[in-house]
């Protein structure tokens, strides 16, 4: 239905209300005379008349009568559907969905995610973790989390603080027969867990002191592009791992795991939210920025 037929339907249904083109003017804020022009583009429209008019009165046919008992319900439903989206816009309501790196998970729900949705219960977030790039428009998504050197051109981007570094542990059983690195030359002959991209390549160590920066290829049995079994297999004592720190401070702090090369492991890019647009906004999506502002 075209936008000009759905006008003419409503003069017509502001008429049938009021018995009156002027009224049924006032309503929509327009002359009387726009009102009779629109129902009568209507009738000529279908050929059949809805109104008989008088200099003094207006009456419904039959046929006028017929159509307004469709027109009253379906735009009650419209009236009624319009209403609910008030929710969307005033209280933090309904779906969002995000697309964040799966290595980098963990410091996303429990740093984000878990006190918005306590402070939310109406809020439904759906979490894609995945390390591949993500067109976020074109997946339907209502914004994306990444590395600011990864940020799509052209988004608005929300800066996500604290900035996270990755970090080299190992287990003590893998340190007992091992001598822990205190530079990142000394990696050299330790086994490693290597860090693999989507694509398959293998992606090197990098280390940062003083204005020097290292850049460390490791060698070792085994390549993963996952962080949660990248900390699994140092915890099984396979090899060091190069490892976001969030994933694995519990482990550390509890002796599980030891870091090594902490004055080497400099903070990363910063992580940003980013979207298309800030036009329209849901309640809900405000809500998520809001907490990241907050932090």
């Amino acid at each position: 239905m075209r936008a000009t037929e759905l006008s003419e339907l409503a003069a017509f249904a502001a008429v049938a209300r009021h018995k009156s083109f002027r009224k049924a003017g006032e309503e929509r804020g327009v002359t009387a005379s726009a009102v009779s022009h629109a129902v009568l583009n209507l009738e000529d429209r279908i050929g059949i008349r809805l109104l008989n008019r008088t200099t003094r009165s207006v009456s419904l046919t039959e046929a006028g009568e017929l159509l307004v008992s469709h027109l009253d319900p379906a735009f009650g439903e419209m009236a009624a559907a319009l209403d609910a989206l008030n929710r969307y816009r005033d209280t933090p309501f309904g779906k969002v969905r995000i697309n964040v790196p799966n290595s980098i998970g963990p410091f996303v729900i429990g740093r984000i995610i878990a006190p918005l949705l306590q402070r939310n219960p109406n809020l439904q977030l759906e979490i894609n973790a995945t390390d591949r790039l993500v067109d976020i428009v074109e997946e339907g998504f209502d914004a994306g989390i990444r590395f600011g050197e990864r940020v799509t051109e052209g988004m608005i981007a929300l800066r996500i603080k604290p900035r996270i570094r990755l970090v080299v542990v190992g287990s003590p059983a893998y340190f007992e027969s091992r001598p822990k690195p205190a530079t990142p030359h000394e990696l050299k002959g330790h086994l490693c867990i290597q860090n693999m991209f989507p694509s398959g390549a293998r992606y090197a160590w990098e280390f940062e002191k003083d204005g020097q920066t290292v850049s460390f290829q490791p060698t070792g049995p085994l390549s993963l592009d996952d962080h949660e079994l990248m900390m699994q297999a140092a915890l099984g004592g396979v090899g060091l791992a190069y490892i976001w720190e969030p994933r694995v401070e519990k482990a550390v702090a509890g002796g599980e795991l030891i870091q090594v090369l902490d004055d080497w492991c400099q903070p990363e890019e910063p992580l940003y939210l980013y979207y298309p647009s800030r036009r329209h906004m849901s309640a809900g999506f405000r809500a998520v920025i809001d907490a990241i502002r907050a932090e």
